[in-house]
This record gives C-alpha cells, structure tokens and sequence, in this order.
C-alpha cells in the first residue's frame, strides 16, 4: 500500500486527531466546547476548523497548489490572526499535520520507498505553512490598518467636540 491510499483510508482518524491537536491550542475550556460542537451555527469556530482540515488534507492528497486550497486555509487562518495567537502559533496547525501522519502511520513510514513518498507530503505541507503565513500576516496588517483608522476618527471627533477643529463642509 502506498502513502497516498494509506491516508485516504486513516483519512477519518487523521481528520480527528488533527482537530483535537489543533482544538488542544486553545484554553481548556476553549478546547472542550470546539471538540464537542461543531455545528455551523452553535459553533462556527469549530465548524470552520472541521471542513478547513478536511478541504486542506484532501488538496494535499490530490496534489494540489495551495491556492487552490485558499478557502479553506483562509478561514482557519483569518479565525487564527484575530485571536491571541503569535504568527507561529497560528500557523503551527499546519504542521501538527506531520506529527499526527507520522503517528498513525508509522508501521507504513517504516517500508521501504516510504521516504520519498512522505518526502514530498512534508514539502506540500511546508508550502501550505508558508501560504497560510502569508495569509496570516495580510490579515494583521488589515487589523492594524483599521486600528490606526479608528484611532484617527476618534481623534478627530475628539478635536471637533472640543471645537479645536471646525467642520468647513458646511
């Protein structure tokens, strides 16, 4: 059996160690109510978690360019930056992927020819890593750019109440 078939058959398994090692980032609270709910609607940190794994791990199955995963990395992502997380720790999600793949598949890693095959798994995932990085750092500047923006108006409220700054549009 190859890599390939070999995933797609723990893909279930995958799929949920992968979500517990990323629900696992968060509070333990935080983590209790993702792993439980994942519902669209009750839950759509979760849910948005779920079908990104999913999307993303059957791209890299197909063989797929990262942006054709764009959708789903950018939902994870997006959820990631607006949260407390450090650049690192918001794409590290990515790379848990490895470490679950190497666990549940170490009796195939251990054949021969398998090094090559997961070779090239490590390095679609590392491309994945470097586009959800991009992806990560487009939306903090965004954050700071609407920041630096409210920051702005709000002085300038401040000034016309304050009648330092009169309104000419009159």
């Amino acid at each position: 059996m190859d890599l390939k078939a070999h995933l797609i058959d723990k893909k279930t398994a995958i799929l949920k160690k992968w979500f517990d090692a990323i629900a696992d980032t968060y509070a333990k609270d935080t983590a209790g109510f993702l792993k439980k709910q994942k519902a669209q609607f009750t839950n759509p940190v979760g849910y948005t978690l779920a079908e990104g794994i999913e999307g993303l791990f059957d791209g890299l199955l197909k063989g797929v360019l990262p942006e054709e995963v764009f959708r789903f990395l950018d939902g994870i992502v997006r959820i990631r930056a607006i949260q407390d997380f450090a650049p690192s720790e918001a794409v590290s999600f990515i790379f848990q992927l490895k470490k679950v793949i190497r666990e549940l598949g170490a009796e195939l890693l251990a054949r021969q020819g398998a090094a090559v095959e997961l070779a090239a798994l490590d390095a679609a995932i590392d491309d994945l890593a470097l586009f959800a990085f991009d992806i990560f750092m487009k939306c903090r500047e965004k954050i700071y750019e609407i920041r630096a923006n409210e920051s702005k108006n709000m002085t300038f409220r401040l000034l016309q109440q304050a009648r330092l700054i009169v309104d000419t549009q009159d």
